[in-house]
């Protein structure tokens, strides 16, 4: 099986990718943020440790304090593909994240993007 190019990808090197979308559609880093907390458990700190040390993708999922249960609910397609349909691992949780960016990006209401209800 073919490893993606992304999975070695360092977090740090997207991240402005993420934060470009959401502020271009008048959305807030701290959004943004907020979205990557709820998803993977890394508070501020531990945002800013994550970005500093150039980690991939691979080891910032695999280091994340706490992925959060909920992400199970996140549905829909993303680069044409039903996230709910994903099978490896690593991808699914890149493609939630991606997901969440971009219900971010779409001007979805917080509470909705982070399952709150």
């Amino acid at each position: 099986m073919t490893r993606h190019k992304i999975f070695s990808m360092s977090f740090a090197s997207v991240y402005p990718h993420y934060v470009a979308k959401a502020e271009r559609k008048g959305r807030t880093r701290a959004e943004l943020d907020q979205i990557i907390h709820w998803l993977t458990g890394y508070d501020a700190a531990g945002l800013k440790a994550v970005l500093a040390d150039e980690r991939e993708f691979e080891t910032f999922f695999a280091r994340a304090p706490r992925m959060n249960p909920a992400r199970s609910g996140i549905t829909g397609v993303i680069c044409g593909v039903r996230v709910e349909q994903i099978e490896e691992p690593l991808m699914r949780e890149i493609r939630y994240l991606d997901k969440l960016v971009d219900e971010l990006a779409k001007g979805k209401a917080m509470e909705k993007i982070l399952r709150a209800g």
